[in-house]
């Protein structure tokens, strides 16, 4: 009888773990803030992002020590804004090291419109899946973590998880420097497109199919991991964290430096080994 009533608390548990994690999820998207902000952040931090390589490769955990073993899974690396692949090489070389199957993302600079690089993203997660007949994890540095979001959310199928570094998928507030950055490609999008182009282009209002799958919520069938510091001199850290505070998860760090971060790695390897 005892047995009974503890297998039942159990189930009733979980259950209530689910509805409170759904529920919280569920009002992501009403506090997703279409209006870019500017925000004074400490960009001189970025110069620091040399100690987060050397720290990195003096660690044992860069060449495979002390770290979950992975099981063959494709993991798609997605670069931030204003970058392409070529950074991330260290992190797919430790991943294949480790044991998993490592993809670029082949979507060229990440200064595109964002619907162009959306579906090139998805183009690489259906490659991914054949090649391996396994769902894909995605990784994502900074804009690059918004654009996995939104092509998680065209192909919810494919993919497995979601994994942001320091990328402000609840809504853009950066530093001038950025936002100054960021309105000339949006010029450039426009002087190299037809004028029959989303007027809202590059913005949270545009009307494209991928900016409205960005401020989507994502089914708990597809595990969701955020990690953010709060010494990031690009974004503010609160527009990269979800509301369940089970799925943050806080780093010493630049905002470039998360991609060479012995502390991401850590998170990374144990987020995509447990199930």
């Amino acid at each position: 009888m005892e047995v009974a009533i503890s297998k039942t608390n159990n189930k009733l548990a979980k259950k209530s773990e689910v509805s409170l994690s759904t529920a919280i999820e569920s009002i992501e998207n009403i506090f997703f803030d279409r209006d870019i902000k500017p925000f004074e952040l400490p960009l001189w931090m970025e110069s620091l992002v040399g100690i987060d390589w050397t720290l990195l490769h003096i660690s044992p955990l860069y060449y495979g020590w002390g770290v979950p073993s992975g099981d063959g899974s494709p993991v798609i690396l997605v670069p931030g804004f204003l970058a392409n692949d070529f950074y991330l090489y260290d992190l797919y070389f430790w991943l294949k090291r480790i044991g998993y199957t490592p993809y670029l993302s082949n979507i060229g600079w990440n200064a595109d419109c964002l619907n162009t690089l959306v579906n090139k993203l998805a183009q690489t997660i259906s490659k991914a899946h054949q090649e391996t007949g396994q769902q894909v994890h995605l990784i994502g540095h900074s804009l690059g973590g918004v654009l996995s979001r939104g092509a998680a959310a065209q192909r919810l199928d494919l993919v497995a998880s979601v994994i942001t570094m320091g990328s402000p998928f609840r809504g853009v507030k950066s530093h001038p420097f950025l936002l100054e950055m960021a309105e000339k490609v949006r010029r450039r999008i426009f002087t190299q497109n037809d004028k029959d182009h989303p007027p809202y282009c590059y913005t949270g209002y545009c009307d494209c199919v991928a900016v409205a799958d960005m401020q989507k919520v994502l089914p708990e069938t597809i595990k969701k991991t955020a990690i953010y510091s709060k010494t990031d001199g690009v974004v503010h850290w609160e527009n990269c964290i979800y509301r369940d505070e089970r799925k943050n998860f806080e780093v010493a760090s630049t905002h470039i430096g998360m991609a060479f971060n012995y502390q991401v790695y850590k998170l990374i390897s144990e987020r995509l080994s447990k199930k």
